[in-house]
């Protein structure tokens, strides 16, 4: 077997190499992981849930299975966000209300990971139900930032990205309504995908047509990703959104690197603030698009009703899924939850009638600029990582926001209208902290978007960024 260092620095599509090789098994790289986090993760804090004695049983029975028919995943270690169930393994939703839950059954996603050779591992640090891009609660504390642990990893999904950046996985799981892939991706320094609705198949929660919610693939670069979301995609039946397996597979599309003709920047989307360091590295990593031959053009959409329609939509979810627990545990919820359901409980049909002929209005807008252009790219985010005492965003470049969510316009804008977004490494700022692209695309065009994601990730030339020993202060090595 190669050094765990050695291990730990490879590619997933490495890893998966050598285990369909038998050059290296799942039983090895549970052993190198199990050590790796107890070397890193009491200063990171990103997957304070561990379950490798389930692990190792399942890679008893993954590795009975005949060579070739162990699955995409081929018994590749895999961490599961806090806020999907895994049977037998401690599933909090970094909620007190389930400090003590253990399910019987997993997720239709965690089934079919395993079906596809996936070894669950641990569970990934969550706010408390997704609420917030910033991973803190009252059951683990706060995840820090590997690249310097004073602050934010983001979120929600920000212990899958911290554990990637900080070397404790090679693949992880995330989810994503209002930017819960791509925040913690760019904060982070790796790759993080939020496909189109129905793409990933999940147990339906309360509402069964949820389109604003998707679970998606992390990793350290757009070929990983691109294989991660082959394991995850495919219809069930139990999930009425859920659609078949392209003809394609998605590593075959991102290794394709078709590149766009044409595409279009813009550093804010027209909705939003964003730290003029932050929007100048991401306008420097769009053109380089230019080396591949590709028209970069600065446009973008009318988004302007995406504050009021997101507002308005996300407090019906939340109400929806979490009106009980308001009624029965209100005291057991953070205070941005009970805003979250109270702005719910103050809407009216006409409010919600409104909000969505927003959403019809602004996919058809979106619909019609991919008719002129074949991708929008953006910042993934309009701040470098903040102190991670910081609950969120308040303010940016001298303008203060109205709600705690407002700091994320420029990635639920996205959300609305039902596209699939990657968010890549753009580059540094000056204190050496990590910063994420945006790259957007027409609904159900994950395969055009990670071939193009993966020709900017090869002119960027930052593909190998991470995995990261925890740092304490800022600067790169």
């Amino acid at each position: 077997m190669a050094a765990a260092s050695d291990l730990i620095a490879r590619s997933a599509c490495e890893i998966i190499d050598l285990l369909n090789t038998q050059a290296v098994s799942p039983h090895e790289l549970l052993d190198v992981l199990e050590q790796r986090v107890a070397e890193v993760d009491p200063a990171i804090n990103a997957l304070p849930t561990l379950c490798f004695d389930r692990a190792r049983k399942a890679a008893d029975e993954i590795v009975k299975r005949p060579k070739g028919e162990r699955g995409i995943l081929a018994g590749m270690p895999v961490p599961i966000k806090d806020l999907t169930e895994v049977a037998g393994v401690r599933s909090t939703h970094g909620s007190p209300i389930f400090a003590d839950l253990i399910p019987e059954a997993s997720d239709i996603l965690v089934e079919r990971l395993e079906a596809e050779g996936g070894i669950i591992y641990a569970k990934s640090n969550t706010p408390e139900f997704g609420a917030g891009a910033q991973t803190f609660n009252e059951v683990f504390g706060a995840t820090r930032n590997p690249w310097n642990l004073s602050r934010s990893a983001a979120g929600s999904s920000g212990g899958a990205a911290a554990a990637l950046a900080s070397g404790m996985a090679w693949l992880a799981h995330g989810s994503d309504m209002g930017g819960s892939l791509r925040n913690p991706a760019s904060f982070c320094g790796v790759v993080g995908l939020r496909p189109s609705p129905g793409r990933v198949a999940t147990t339906p929660g309360s509402i069964i047509d949820d389109t604003l919610s998707t679970e998606g693939p992390m990793a350290r670069n757009v070929e990983d990703v691109a294989l991660f979301l082959d394991a995850m995609t495919g219809q069930d039946r139990r999930d009425m959104r859920s659609m078949p397996k392209p003809a394609q597979s998605f590593l075959e599309a991102a290794r394709s690197r078709r590149a766009p003709r044409k595409i279009a920047f813009s550093p804010d989307l027209g909705i939003t603030p964003v730290e003029p360091e932050v929007a100048e590295i991401c306008r420097k990593a769009a053109y380089r698009f230019a080396e591949a031959g590709v028209i970069v053009e600065e446009a973008c959409p009318d988004l302007s009703e995406a504050h009021e329609c997101f507002q308005t939509l996300r407090a019906r979810n939340f109400l929806i899924g979490l009106g009980a627990h308001y009624r029965e545990r209100r005291s057991l919820l953070k205070p941005e939850v009970i805003w979250n359901i109270e702005q719910g409980m103050k809407l009216t049909a006409a409010y919600i009638a409104r909000a969505e002929a927003q959403r019809a209005a602004l996919f058809k807008r979106m619909v019609a600029f991919f008719g002129d252009y074949d991708l929008l790219l953006c910042p993934a985010t309009i701040t470098s990582p903040f102190p991670v005492e910081q609950r969120y965003l308040a303010a940016c470049n001298g303008q203060a926001f109205e709600t705690y969510i407002h700091w994320l316009a420029i990635v639920y804008a996205i959300t609305l209208v039902s596209s699939p977004a990657i968010s890549i490494p753009a580059g540094f700022t000056a204190e050496g902290l990590p910063v994420g692209l945006q790259i957007v695309a027409p609904p159900r065009g994950e395969a055009e978007l990670l071939a193009a994601a993966n020709v900017l990730e090869d002119i960027l030339g930052l593909r190998n960024i991470t995995p990261i020993d925890p740092r304490p202060e800022q600067g790169r090595s």
